[in-house]
């Protein structure tokens, strides 16, 4: 017995080619953008007292964008499994791309904020559907290598608004403008080019036909992960051993964002405290991410190459000894480099391979669950690590007990995966 709904998908997706793939990444990296443009701007909405900016004000608005963020990315688990992962992702890029042309023309902070926390909501939401699409989209064993690439989009995306920061940071309301319009544009073009998952699809027909599920799978799901008896939403996160895999991948994932966002926040203060030139310590953020790329693809081939959950138990346990490494005093400003561009390699790339992994195991009617509800959680240590680093920092002892901290960090992420089962069929 056969289904048009999954045929007419092989076709369309066939004829899509890399289509998928590249829009994907784009959309990636448009969340890179427009995540990012709030930090390249906040230096200069305070100098300018534009809008009535006070520090008061840049924290709550921070602080709410991630909320919003967090949100985002554990709503849209539950309607991603139900309406399907192409029209989330599009309705997620014209959510986030509106609401940041508004925060272009906020008249004041209150509609600035209230602007900004909607645009988090969507912006939050589109990684998780992205993946769990790409996840899909792409043949069973190159889980690995097909997510760590697509979130490569996310740094491209903060490079490029740091880059237009250096030019136009003095008219703020211009980079608000890019990112809103870049995704606008790329509207038409998700419409037209981006089919729906046809694992998505084959699970939906599994729901209306188990008997012929299993056919239909074979025939139309290239991970191999759907499961006509599988639980959807979040009863679907608790069946069975997925259980055990769920509560260590929230864990894994809460440690892995506290490590990339307490990194990214504080590493340039954290080396002034430690006696380099605060020019250099700006050169050492830039190098963390360049390493962080690295990383990604490296990650990717090797998890697909010797299984996910490996590399990534590697990657925790080198991340905190490489941070570890770097409360030791160097003068060479070389080998410094070279330390904090190994550390990026690990420590940004080992969040992402829990990602891959929740990808490649849960079935497809609970993946948009799975990953939307991980990256949420991931999501509160994005908001806790900046805090608990900015404590230290204020207390005087950031260096060297951050750097303890963080390798400690890495450590319990290590051992949130450990107790995660490899397979669960």
């Amino acid at each position: 017995m056969s289904s048009p709904a999954p045929s007419s998908a092989t076709a369309a997706a066939a004829s899509a080619g890399r289509w998928p793939a590249v829009l994907c990444w784009l959309a990636v990296a448009l969340e890179g953008f427009d995540l990012v443009v709030l930090g390249a701007v906040i230096p200069e909405l305070l100098a300018t007292g534009a809008l009535g900016f006070t520090p008061e004000a840049a924290t709550v608005v921070a602080t709410l964008s991630l909320v919003g963020v967090g949100l985002g990315a554990v709503a849209v688990g539950p309607v991603v499994d139900r309406i399907g992962r192409r029209w989330a992702i599009i309705a997620c890029v014209i959510g986030f791309s509106v609401f940041t042309l508004f925060v272009a023309f906020a008249p004041n902070v209150a509609l600035f904020t209230t602007f900004r926390f909607i645009a988090g909501l969507f912006l939050g939401a589109v990684m998780p559907s992205c993946l769990a699409y790409i996840g899909e989209y792409t043949k069973a064993g190159n889980t690995g290598k097909a997510t760590t690439l697509t979130m490569t989009g996310y740094h491209a995306g903060a490079v490029a608004i740091s880059l237009l920061a250096v030019a136009y940071s003095h008219n703020w309301h211009l980079l608000f403008l890019a990112g809103g319009i870049a995704g606008l544009l790329m509207v038409p073009l998700l419409w037209w080019k981006l089919p729906e998952s046809q694992a998505f699809l084959v699970a939906q027909q599994a729901k209306r036909d188990p008997v012929a599920a299993s056919e239909l799978a074979e025939a139309n799901d290239p991970t191999g992960t759907v499961d006509a008896n599988a639980k959807s939403g979040m009863a679907g996160l608790f069946a069975g051993k997925l259980a055990l895999v769920t509560i260590g991948v929230w864990a894994a994932s809460f440690m892995g964002l506290l490590l990339v966002y307490g990194l990214n926040t504080w590493l340039p203060k954290i080396m002034a405290d430690a006696g380099y030139e605060v020019s250099d310590s700006l050169v050492m953020l830039f190098v963390l991410n360049i390493g962080a790329v690295v990383g990604l693809v490296l990650a990717g081939w090797l998890a697909d190459k010797h299984g996910t959950k490996k590399i990534v138990l590697m990657w925790f346990v080198l991340a905190a000894i490489f941070l570890a490494a770097l409360s030791i005093p160097m003068t060479s400003q070389v080998l410094l480099n070279i330390a904090v561009f190994i550390t990026g390699v690990f420590v940004f790339s080992a969040q992402v391979l829990v990602y891959a992994f929740v990808s490649a195991i849960y079935p497809a009617q609970a993946r948009g669950t799975a990953l939307g509800m991980a990256s949420g959680i991931g999501r509160i240590g994005a908001i806790v690590g900046p805090f608990i680093t900015g404590a230290l920092v204020t207390a005087g002892i950031a260096y060297p007990w951050g750097f303890y901290l963080f390798a400690a960090v890495a450590v319990l992420g290590f051992a949130s995966m450990a107790i995660v089962p490899r397979s669960v069929k």
